[in-house]
């Protein structure tokens, strides 16, 4: 699984989560919702790695996912992106051929 976030993605979460160089920022799985895996969505949290699976670094903010929630991709990247009409980040979900 890679972990990637688009520029635009990156500057919204900056912004709107008051991020500064050297914050972490973790993808975690959580109950409820819609996503890649019924019954389960993704979540945002700032927060420190304690077993990074996939990390990326941008701006000098790392974002993450941890091992534990690594089963929610299976064989999947995690795209990050920003839809300008909504206005927020989308979390895309691409097949590792």
């Amino acid at each position: 699984m890679k972990l990637h976030i688009t520029e635009a993605a990156a500057t919204w979460y900056e912004t709107e989560l008051e991020m500064d160089k050297n914050s972490c920022l973790r993808f975690f799985v959580r109950y409820g919702g819609v996503g890649n895996v019924p019954g389960f969505s993704l979540a945002i949290k700032q927060d420190e790695p304690y077993q990074p699976h996939a990390t990326v670094q941008l701006n000098g903010i790392t974002y993450y996912v941890e091992e534990s929630d690594a089963w929610y991709f299976e064989d999947k990247d995690l795209i990050v992106d920003f839809d300008n009409k909504r206005n927020e980040p989308v979390f895309i979900y691409n097949k590792i051929n």
